[in-house]
């Protein structure tokens, strides 16, 4: 059995005691006043603000994103994630008539599909869905997904064959804590302007705030490349172990080319834009890989190791985005930090604000 860490506590600006020992995932909440959650785009995208914290002397300051290379190191590389989000959410019906909503999670291969179902069903199920498409339930995971096989006009199709299906049917998946159904605006906003490589069903959301004349400036001026790393649903699973090294990461699928590879291996400071461009160059540092499947699990007990530069937004508690935070700048300057941003009302989650860690 595990001996349970002594757990220290700090009171939070609401009152309440909150652990202060970095492998407890209670030591990752905080309180958020829900007008805070961005459920809508800022428009343009580049007018959303920016918190540039140095980590040289703790500094903070606030800015507007459009600012963003005022702040950048010279001859800082730059690492962008090209995923492309798909209409990864599909309504449909079982045979016996009952409505069910399905999220692709990921493809296991070829033909095997990783999906959440809401809705009760077995293997065997036969799902209905419009333009002739159909699924068939082949395993029930223990972890609440399922794995499904998709059809049109009963002939069983590859993913890639799914994808433009998608596009036609599909809806946006918008993070369940928007607490709206996406729309048309979803379909622009919820990409970045160099999405590239379809796959994954979460936003690199850091990418977001660039409009095409930023990227396009920041490319201009420092050596960058892109990575490719297929978010999965599970960036949105809260840790509930209470030791944070109990949880069992999530793995995505990834892909490094020669230009990435050249510029992580190089001695240049390195600026990765988002949590998965980040994971993605440490999960190669570490194992020398190229592609696959990453699941590495970044945190203060496990940091970084050639990341130098984060640009990130503002995540959950208790998620591992937010531990992957404190991975770079500790969890007492996280807190403060968070409380900072909390008090300035900046906007958080996968529409809101982001925070430029220097």
């Amino acid at each position: 059995m595990k001996k349970r860490p002594l757990i220290k506590e700090v009171a939070s600006k609401e009152g309440h005691s909150r652990p202060t020992d970095p492998l407890l995932s209670e030591s990752y909440t905080y309180h958020l006043p829900d007008e805070l959650i961005a459920t809508h785009p800022i428009h343009p995208r580049d007018h959303a603000r920016l918190l540039v914290y140095n980590r040289s002397d703790k500094t903070i300051i606030h800015a507007r994103f459009d600012a963003l290379e005022s702040f950048l190191p010279q001859q800082c590389g730059i690492i962008f994630n090209d995923t492309k989000v798909i209409k990864a959410r599909l309504y449909g019906k079982k045979e016996s008539g009952g409505a069910i909503e399905l999220l692709i999670n990921r493809p296991l291969d070829a033909y095997a599909i990783n999906v959440y179902i809401k809705g009760r069903v077995k293997i065997s199920t036969r799902l209905l869905f419009d333009a002739d498409l159909t699924a068939r339930v082949t395993t029930l995971n223990e972890d609440g997904s399922r794995e499904v096989n998709f059809y049109l006009r009963n002939s069983r199709i590859r993913f890639e064959e799914l994808l433009p299906i998608l596009e036609k049917i599909g809806h946006i998946p918008l993070p369940p804590y928007l607490g709206r159904e996406d729309d048309t605006e979803d379909e622009r906003e919820y990409q970045s302007v160099f999405a590239h490589n379809e796959g994954a069903v979460a936003a690199p959301t850091a990418s977001l705030h660039f409009t095409d004349a930023l990227f396009e400036s920041v490319c201009a001026s420092h050596p960058h490349a892109f990575v490719t790393l297929h978010v999965g649903s599970g960036t949105f699973k809260p840790v509930e172990a209470a030791l944070i090294t109990d949880h069992p990461m999530h793995s995505e699928y990834f892909k490094i080319g020669t230009s990435a590879k050249t510029i992580i291996e190089s001695s240049a400071p390195l600026l990765c834009v988002g949590t998965t461009s980040t994971r993605t160059v440490e999960y190669h540092v570490r194992t020398d890989e190229c592609s696959g499947e990453a699941n590495l699990f970044l945190h203060p007990l496990n940091p970084p190791l050639r990341v130098n530069h984060l640009l990130t937004n503002f995540h959950l508690p208790k998620s591992t985005l937010l531990m992957l935070v404190a991975s770079f700048v500790g969890l007492k300057e996280t807190h403060r930090i968070y409380q900072e941003a909390i008090d300035q009302k900046y906007r958080f989650f996968s529409y809101g604000d982001a925070m430029l860690i220097l």
